[in-house]
């Protein structure tokens, strides 16, 4: 579903990846895991089309990630970041109605009602998104990057700004949505008890190369044994 090759990123002498490649199967969860300023927005960016790569390519549902069927491809396509924000003076409501409509989505009005009532969303409906907590804000971005059905989900830091319930809730959410839905997932993540959750696999980053790749059992059997945090902090020890 996803397939990045040799993908490289340079601001003049500073270079955020060099060489990334992987892929991720249809269906499939994937972890893309690092320290900050490792470069998993960057590749974020670039899969989104937002960010133009110094060299190598994307390739999404078979197709080639270019400037002229960018819109055709991303359409497929959704995301949700706790760090971008929704248009503040608009309802939660409204905001969704208007991705729908720029997700040409059939029956807007039954996707949204739907979405609102699965996240739990209907007590803040009609409240304006400026005036919503940080927690409140993330599911509402959630729920926007659900409004297409999209057959892949960027996922960066889906739950950071959420209390201890509300992440459970959440995690239990994307699992479900997962099982029912034929969905590929990207999550970039600091929480390694979220990425053992929820991916089968996970490919970890530092200065923009790939330092470890396997799914969370093989990496936690190499370098620890007992839990994918600790391998983490092993293996970022090894490579500085």
């Amino acid at each position: 579903m996803l397939k990045v090759t040799n993908l490289t990123k340079k601001y003049n002498s500073l270079v955020a990846l060099d060489r990334l490649s992987f892929s991720i199967k249809s269906g499939e969860v994937m972890g893309l895991l690092g320290p900050n300023g490792c470069g998993k927005t960057t590749t974020i960016g670039i899969i989104l089309g937002l960010i133009e790569q110094s060299s190598g390519n994307v390739f999404i549902d078979n197709e080639k990630l270019t400037r002229k069927n960018r819109s055709k491809i991303l359409n497929k396509v959704n995301f949700a970041s706790p760090y971008v924000e929704l248009p503040k003076r608009l309802t939660v409501s409204q905001n969704l109605r208007i991705y729908a409509r720029l997700y040409n989505v059939k029956k807007i009005n039954d996707k949204v009602n739907q979405l609102i009532e699965e996240l739990e969303l209907q007590e803040i409906a009609n409240k304006l998104t400026g005036e919503l907590s940080s927690g409140q804000r993330t599911k509402v971005s959630i729920a926007k990057s659900l409004i297409n059905n999209p057959k892949l989900l960027l996922l960066d830091e889906p739950t950071a700004s959420l209390d201890l319930y509300i992440s459970d809730m959440m995690r239990s959410y994307l699992e479900n949505y997962k099982r029912n839905n034929k969905v590929t997932i990207l999550i970039a993540s600091h929480n390694m008890q979220e990425v053992d959750r929820l991916c089968n696999k996970v490919i970890m980053l530092n200065k923009g190369k790939i330092i470890e790749s396997g799914t969370t059992k093989e990496i936690i059997s190499k370098y620890d044994g007992f839990s994918l945090e600790k391998a983490f902090l092993k293996i970022l020890t090894k490579v500085t």
